[in-house]
């Protein structure tokens, strides 16, 4: 019998990889979405005998009871993603990232689910107190937006649930994605960056030194197949953060990455001295807990990126459709 997963925010830019690889794999695939930004990405999937679809909101009961009926795991997305998204729409992020991820969360448990696969965000760490080390699993967080404050939160929700609860929560801190989607998104730093540069304009790149981890969407994904996958114990009230520890990139040098494969790139740097978010990470723990390593790293996605501008694939990147704000 193949196992089904409830993959919530499935027609999102992270989502509709996951479902993707999921049904390759040979799981059944159920999502449950809004379809804030359109059901485009996932249209497809329709014809899929493995895929099942419910439009409904993470906050709504009647929604979340019927999604989470008969699910051996579920991936839970579905958020206000981004700092500029929460901050537009202060009440919809806490609603939906912190107490739709709790009504989530009960009803998967009521339901007699396995597994509960959060994604979560490196940005709950904020800024490194020692610039020279790298930020772990264990180290402080310190958010410094309301995104990554309900994340926190709903990270620590979990932690707290009783241990001999059916449903086993894993919280999965994910670094800055990037790569080629279903769903575009041109907001994010690596695509952002490629697409100016590919289209020909001048980048403006603000605060180049500041550190971030990144993750192509693939390998976002891979990773919550690999926990849904993992035997319980290992995964089990845990946190993990996603990515790999030689793809941290200060914005320079993704700027330096760029103009290997586009040496006509026309860079402006403007100072900024501080920056709240300014973090190196450690992906030590995912490694050696579940072997887990990347596939793709930075070259390969702005490779990809500069293929789909320059040839054509998008004939509009500019589209608002291609952000989340």
């Amino acid at each position: 019998m193949k196992k089904r997963i409830l993959v919530t925010g499935g027609a999102g830019y992270i989502g509709s990889v996951l479902c993707r690889l999921l049904l390759r794999n040979d799981y059944k695939v159920r999502v449950l979405d809004n379809l804030m930004y359109g059901g485009e990405p996932i249209i497809d999937l329709l014809n899929e005998e493995d895929f099942e679809f419910i439009k409904g909101d993470v906050r709504d009961p009647e929604s979340v009871t019927m999604a989470t009926q008969n699910v051996f795991a579920v991936a839970h997305l579905a958020a206000i993603v981004g700092d500029p998204a929460c901050a537009k729409s202060p009440d919809l992020a806490r609603s939906t990232n912190l107490e739709g991820s709790k009504l989530l969360y009960k009803a998967a448990e009521n339901q007699g689910t396995s597994r509960f696969v959060f994604a979560s965000t490196c940005s709950n760490y904020g800024k490194m107190d020692d610039p020279e080390s790298y930020v772990h699993e264990g180290s402080t967080l310190a958010p410094v937006s309301l995104y990554a404050e309900t994340k926190v939160a709903f990270e620590q929700f979990l932690m707290e649930q009783p241990r001999e609860n059916k449903c086993k929560p894993t919280a999965l801190r994910f670094s800055t994605v990037y790569g080629l989607s279903p769903r575009p998104r041109f907001d994010l730093t690596v695509n952002e960056f490629t697409k100016e540069v590919a289209l020909g304009r001048e980048l403006l790149v603000f605060g180049e030194q500041f550190w971030r981890p990144y993750c192509h969407v693939l390998d976002l994904c891979r990773s919550v197949m690999a926990t849904i996958g993992a035997d319980q114990e290992k995964v089990a009230f845990d946190v993990f953060n996603v990515g790999d520890t030689s793809e941290n990139y200060q914005k320079q040098m993704i700027v330096n990455e760029i103009v290997k494969q586009l040496p006509d790139a026309k860079v402006k740097y403007v100072s900024k001295n501080e920056d709240p978010r300014d973090y190196r990470v450690s992906f030590d723990k995912i490694k050696e807990r579940l072997d887990f390593e990347v596939k793709l790293k930075v070259p390969d996605g702005i490779r990809q990126t500069i293929k789909v501008l320059k040839e054509g694939f998008i004939l509009n990147p500019d589209d608002p459709k291609y952000k989340n704000v």
